[in-house]
């Protein structure tokens, strides 16, 4: 389980926004941010908004903005790893059962096939910037764990078995680590 978090220093600022004529402010966050260029995907979600910037056949970047008090399901993936670079706010990230303060400047490594979320613990939104490396990244190859938004799978889908003992089994898990 690889986890970086450092101090972005060093890092240039352009003067002033470059504009294309063909490209406008097609977001703006409660940050200030402003996504300046096309953007392939947006979606609200309960917990928030994400939006996709770049993709290929083996990455996908994302913003993905978490509202005060909200987190995202406790999911994992079994054809895609992340990298999270938190660039606002401040949370709480928990990694097969571990939990990991973050906050603006902090990177997040979570490898293929790990569970993790991510809550925004502070007063405004959250916002991250999310690589994803993989062969697929379809919706389908998000397997929830726990979900505050009822989207957890029914019990069959799951082969009969709730997700709490599998949760358990990970905390347990990485309690032993």
């Amino acid at each position: 389980m690889a986890r970086q978090c450092q101090a972005v220093t060093g890092v240039g600022r352009r003067p002033g926004p470059v504009r294309h004529p063909l490209l406008v402010d097609v977001y703006a966050s409660p940050l200030g941010i402003r996504q300046d260029g096309r953007v392939i995907e947006h979606a609200d979600r309960p917990w928030g908004a994400y939006t996709v910037l770049a993709e290929a056949e083996d990455f996908k970047v994302k913003t993905i903005e978490v509202q005060p008090g909200q987190r995202l399901s406790y999911q994992r993936h079994s054809r895609r790893s992340e990298h999270w670079f938190v660039v606002g706010g401040e949370g709480v990230v928990t990694l097969h059962g571990e939990s990991i303060d973050v906050r603006r400047g902090d990177a997040v490594d979570v490898p293929l096939g790990m569970a993790h979320r991510i809550h925004n613990t502070g007063h405004v939104p959250l916002l991250f910037v999310e690589v994803q490396h993989g062969d697929y990244f379809g919706e389908d190859d998000i397997v929830r764990l726990d979900d505050d938004y009822g989207r957890l799978p029914p019990r069959s889908a799951l082969g009969g078995d709730s997700p709490q003992p599998l949760i358990r089994s990970i905390e347990r898990s990485a309690q032993r680590s």
